[in-house]
């Protein structure tokens, strides 16, 4: 069986990076992307490589939909020269930034970026990889706990989250014919740098997570990245359409 290959959007740090480590520790080659952080990408890069397995790191902003084709294009030409393919196995759909703001003063300049950056972005982005994701492929958007229980001030966030668990069910409707399988993971709150770090690194709101999670505590970066890889496991092929939350039990 030929070396399977994941594209991680946002892999040079956080939940992504994870992601990329725990997919190349299985043997999976990975194309991760990165939007500022190339030194961030380019230790992932040589991480994976002290793996034994191949990787490379492409800049993306998943926000800027004008630059897709020539992503896509650069994506062909990685393929073909680091793998001598022509397709890849998995779309892991990771790149995100935080917004928090309440509904009453969120502006349209926030809304936009947001929609642009969550939704817009991950809709057309897998549109344009459909002709380079392998028949029988496996493409994993990412949402939020947010888009089940509220918390306020994430308005506009968890809305396109729920946006892209819909998305996902059509995906695998009009995707199934050509065997391709597309989920979505909700993480709960978890200690990483994202929305600066503030689930990590303020002790009140960590302590009220943990306390409002069936299992005590808030998640870690390992809790994602180890579902994720095995999400994207043999074993699971046969799941589809599914939104699968991994909180820990948050709010229930």
């Amino acid at each position: 069986m030929s070396e399977r290959i994941a594209l991680v959007t946002g892999g040079s740090r956080g939940l992504g990076k994870n992601a990329a480590l725990k997919l190349a520790a299985k043997g999976t080659g990975i194309i991760l992307t990165y939007h500022s952080s190339q030194k961030e990408a380019r230790d992932v890069v040589h991480q994976i490589e002290e793996k034994g397995v191949k990787a490379v790191a492409l800049p993306l902003n998943v926000g800027d939909v004008a630059s897709f084709e020539r992503f896509v294009s650069e994506v062909r030409s990685q393929l073909k020269h680091v793998w001598q393919r022509d397709s890849f196995d998995y779309l892991l759909n990771n790149a995100g930034t935080g917004l928090y703001a309440p509904y009453a003063e969120t502006t349209e300049a926030q809304f936009d970026d947001a929609m642009n950056i969550h939704f817009k972005g991950p809709f057309f982005l897998t549109q344009g990889l459909l002709p380079v994701i392998k028949d029988g492929g496996r493409i994993l958007n990412v949402s939020s706990g947010l888009a089940r229980f509220t918390q306020p001030g994430s308005s506009a966030y968890a809305a396109m989250k729920g946006a892209m668990e819909v998305l996902t069910r059509y995906q695998a409707k009009e995707l199934g014919a050509r065997g391709i399988s597309v989920n979505v993971i909700a993480p709960g709150a978890i200690e990483t740098d994202f929305g600066g770090g503030r689930v990590r690194d303020n002790e009140q709101l960590n302590q009220m997570i943990a306390s409002q999670t069936a299992l005590g505590r808030v998640g870690l970066p390992d809790d994602i990245g180890d579902a994720i890889a095995a999400l994207l496991s043999d074993e699971l092929g046969w799941m589809n359409a599914q939104r699968i939350e991994v909180s820990g039990g948050m709010f229930l």
